[in-house]
């Protein structure tokens, strides 16, 4: 599967061969198409704010005033940040009567700033609690790689990847406490950047867990998520292309990150260290015990289950069956750890953060595969409350440590040709995050080479 890129686009749109308008009714017209995925992709679409948006966009290019690159482009929001005027659901409708937003969080500011057209917001795992996209209250869209039997996307980003793999979109925005922009980015075929958290202001966010929470984008490409990661922080990455693979020192993890690969994931990782091994980068396994350290830690308190519960603790209680009950079953988790374990996470994390930087300061960044698995079957996440937790364990398992980790990372696609989409992850260092773009866009373009 390929995807037109921010830049092609930002070129037609310069040179005339488009027009923002004719752009945007193109995904309205995907979106509004019956017989595709837009009444799960989307909870809400702004059909006249968008349209209206985009002609002030072609008004401006046409005087010669475009905003920036993204300006006329047609980008999604997930469902947990406030828009002036709108109501922000998180994906449940245990927040349907809250009232709307009094401004706009700062990253859609920063995105209508831009000139960036926003189609609508985009359906998503209720609170942004789980990884595999699903959706008791608004369905759940499914898996353009595999329609025909039912797959799931991936979550909790889930209506944003397919918005764009299905071109309601040619972007998205949205949210990773755990996994929630990589693990969809990966079982679609698109690229993710979960941010160092605070590079990306999380004001007018709806909040998962206040510890993990970050903002980040999903495109066609690693370039893509740059460019939407400088506007959303307000800081510009510096040129990106140039890295040269050979010399790079690539570190792989061996524990936890690669244990039970499903095959598909394991030959299409290892093929694709072989193409960076034979570009002159050099791959170095090792035993990284932290991730051990934290999987402990987050087993007797979770950051997610603690800080999640304490916010919706009253609702939990004055109205608990107006939520998903595998949402809910999980936040009540956070009921049942105690002050004491919670402090001592908050305390591990720092030890774990210390560790971690020394065990990786002599690599350009690390390597593992995004998710162990290939998207499955939405009818197996519902056979049984077992299975659908077995599963969504396997989604994060990658994912979730560089979040407590507070690191960077990109996913991009790195099967080969007509093959189950896989992530490929690549981990920077805390505030690394033009560094880690940077390899980003080197892999992915021997990659792209290879599969080419």
């Amino acid at each position: 599967m390929s995807f037109p890129t921010l830049a092609q686009l930002a070129d037609d749109l310069a040179h005339g061969r488009t027009t923002s308008e004719a752009l945007t009714r193109t995904c309205l017209s995907r979106i509004e198409d019956p017989a595709g995925e837009g009444a799960r992709a989307f909870v809400a679409v702004d059909r006249e704010g968008a349209l209206a948006a985009a002609r002030a966009a072609d008004a401006r290019r046409t005087a010669g005033a475009a905003k920036s690159a993204l300006d006329g482009l047609p980008i999604s929001i997930k469902d947990l940040f406030d828009v002036c005027g709108q109501v922000t659901r998180a994906g449940s409708k245990v927040l349907a009567d809250a009232p709307p937003a009094s401004a706009d969080a700062p990253v859609i500011a920063r995105l209508k700033a831009a000139g960036a057209v926003l189609m609508g917001r985009t359906n998503m795992t209720e609170f942004a609690y789980g990884a595999t996209g699903m959706n008791a209250h608004f369905g759940t869209p499914l898996n353009a790689w595999d329609r025909a039997n039912r797959r799931i996307p991936g979550g909790s980003t889930s209506g944003g990847a397919v918005s764009v793999t299905d071109g309601m979109a040619v972007a998205t925005i949205g949210s990773d406490t755990g996994g929630s922009v990589r693990i969809p980015a990966a079982l679609t075929g698109l690229a993710g950047f979960k941010p160092t958290q605070r590079r990306v202001s999380l004001e007018g966010v709806f909040p998962l867990s206040f510890t993990r929470d970050s903002v980040g984008p999903l495109g066609a490409t690693v370039a893509c998520c740059a460019l939407l990661d400088g506007v959303m922080s307000g800081v510009a990455h510096p040129p990106l292309a140039g890295v040269a693979l050979a010399g790079l020192r690539l570190g792989v993890p061996r524990t936890i990150l690669l244990d039970a690969l499903e095959d598909p994931v394991a030959h299409a990782f290892a093929a694709a260290l072989s193409v960076l091994s034979k570009a002159g980068a050099r791959i170095e396994e090792f035993d990284f015990p932290v991730l051990e350290r934290e999987r402990a830690g987050s087993l007797k308190a979770n950051f997610s289950a603690v800080e999640a519960y304490a916010l919706h603790r009253e609702r939990l209680a004055s109205a608990p069956e107006r939520f998903d009950p595998r949402v809910r079953q999980r936040l009540m988790l956070g009921a049942t750890m105690s002050a004491a374990d919670y402090v001592d996470l908050v305390l591990l994390r720092k030890s774990l953060i210390a560790e971690a930087d020394a065990a990786t300061a002599r690599y350009d960044a690390l390597l593992a595969p995004t998710v162990p698995i290939i998207a499955p079957q939405l009818d197996a996440l519902g056979a049984s409350d077992t299975e659908f937790f077995c599963i969504n364990g396997l989604l994060l398992r990658n994912c979730a440590p560089f979040n407590v980790l507070d690191r960077p990372a990109v996913s991009l696609p790195c099967q080969g040709p007509g093959a189950a989409p896989v992530g490929l992850m690549v981990i920077g260092e805390t505030m690394g995050d033009s560094r880690v773009l940077a390899v980003a866009m080197a892999i992915e373009a021997a990659l792209a080479a290879r599969s080419g």
